[in-house]
């Protein structure tokens, strides 16, 4: 039973690892081609259509491997997750279904008509066909997070006496207290990935010196989105997320905070430190006294339960997993404030372009975001271990009986290998179109 467990928790963890890297870049990344788009409606300079149109093509690109790496994520709720989908299916199959149906289609259709239809319908209809890809890309993002808050903090239900679950309040699913918290932390940390892509790609075209006026519009616009959203997920959208967390999860905000005992007199806030679980301490830590408090719960005395408050049975299943994941998604962030912010004094002091350190660093960064959302995916999978509906359904129990440790195992190797030719597939045409560049409608 134990294999089988974790055959089907790694396997469901690496297809949707790497299907987030894809969803990630288009919820942000459509933001910024409306804002293109929309700059050359009341501007009339070609280069803000370009720009939308270039980048409509990266996410087209993104848009794809979204689909075809999310799929078998549907299909495993039937076959790893058969008892988790019979108990729960009354409910996540609400959500799902509608995003399925709803902002998927929406999404995909109007993708067509922005990529070959702007001739056909003017620019208004086209700026219009963006946007409401735009309007699927994160409609698509709040009903999948709807669903994943409803397993953080389930509400609306009731557990009928062959143990299924059913809804008995469908604006609950909608009113649920975990949900924006979660949706707009994780829509801005979206933004941020896009916003250093664009930014990276903007700086690799400067320090190349080809496709420079793209270059420039680029980085600024990819430093001014980035540095407001880095801001904003950090507050208040992360505060509010890990206030949250304090309330309806305290065990899971002990664990990732890397707090084993309660401290009297208010809980200092951890920097740096190795959690050691078996003696219940963290190793060569570096503290700041009273600061988690204060964050928390605006008070500097304010008291955080420690891991020993709570019966190990409740515990993370993986509290280092857990806590690594949490600081490096804070850590990360701290981090892109600070660049965002040299690069935008930089920008206001019109030096930004010539800066080439900052440049460099900019397009060096391009991986990161996607390092620091992913620790953000796992903070919250892995805080709600050993639960997939909280407090209410573990995960040993949801599991499918039939399916063998050995088959999912076997899957999984095909998944690695597939994906890989899918990644290598993926960056072989990205580079294609970013060395190609934007497709000027004028000389520039």
């Amino acid at each position: 039973m134990e294999d089988m467990l974790f055959y089907d928790r790694m396997q469901f963890a690496f297809t949707i690892t790497f299907h987030y890297l894809f969803p990630q870049l288009t919820m942000g990344l459509s933001l910024m081609i409306v804002y293109f788009k929309w700059r050359f409606l009341r501007t009339k300079i070609d280069k803000y259509n370009d720009a939308a149109k270039f980048w409509m093509k990266i996410f087209a690109l993104n848009f794809a491997m979204g689909v075809v790496t999310g799929i078998p994520m549907e299909f495993q709720f039937g076959t790893n997750w058969a008892k988790f989908s019979e108990l729960t299916g009354g409910i996540i199959g609400q959500t799902l279904a509608m995003e399925g149906m709803f902002s998927f289609f929406l999404e995909s259709s109007f993708l067509g008509l922005f990529l070959f239809g702007e001739k056909l319908m003017g620019q208004k209809l086209h700026f219009l066909t963006g946007f409401l890809v735009f309007l699927g890309s994160w409609a698509s993002g709040y009903l999948i997070i709807a669903t994943h808050s409803w397993m953080q903090y389930p509400v609306g239900y009731e557990i009928l006496e062959n143990g299924k679950f059913v809804l008995n309040n469908f604006g609950a699913l909608f009113s649920n207290p975990w949900l924006m918290p979660a949706f707009l932390h994780n829509q801005m940390g979206s933004v941020i990935t896009s916003s250093f892509v664009v930014a990276s790609i903007g700086a690799f075209y400067l320090l190349n010196n080809k496709h420079s006026e793209f270059g420039k519009l680029f980085v600024k616009t990819g430093v001014i989105f980035g540095l407001i959203s880095s801001i904003l997920v950090a507050f208040p959208t992360g505060d509010w997320a890990a206030k949250n967390v304090a309330t309806h999860q305290p065990v899971t905000f002990a664990a990732m905070e890397g707090i084993f005992e309660t401290e009297d007199g208010g809980a200092e806030i951890i920097l740096i430190g190795q959690p050691d679980v078996g003696n219940k301490k963290l190793d060569n830590k570096i503290a700041v006294p009273n600061v988690l408090s204060f964050l928390t719960y605006q008070r500097w005395d304010a008291e955080i339960k420690g891991l020993n408050e709570f019966d190990e049975s409740v515990y993370p299943t993986n509290i280092p997993g857990l806590y690594y994941s949490y600081h490096i998604m804070v850590g990360l962030g701290t981090i892109f404030i600070g660049l965002l912010l040299i690069a935008s004094i930089q920008l206001f002091r019109k030096k930004l372009y010539a800066t080439k350190w900052v440049l460099w660093a900019l397009m060096f960064m391009l991986p990161f975001p996607y390092i620091a959302n992913t620790a953000g995916w796992y903070t919250a999978e892995l805080g709600r271990q050993p639960w997939l509906v909280y407090n209410l359904l573990r995960t040993a129990d949801g599991i499918s009986p039939t399916v063998s440790s050995g088959n999912t195992l076997f899957t999984l190797l095909g998944f690695i290998g597939l994906y890989a030719l899918l990644g290598l597939l993926f960056i072989m045409l990205a580079v294609k179109i970013i060395n190609k560049g934007p497709e000027t409608s004028k000389h520039i």
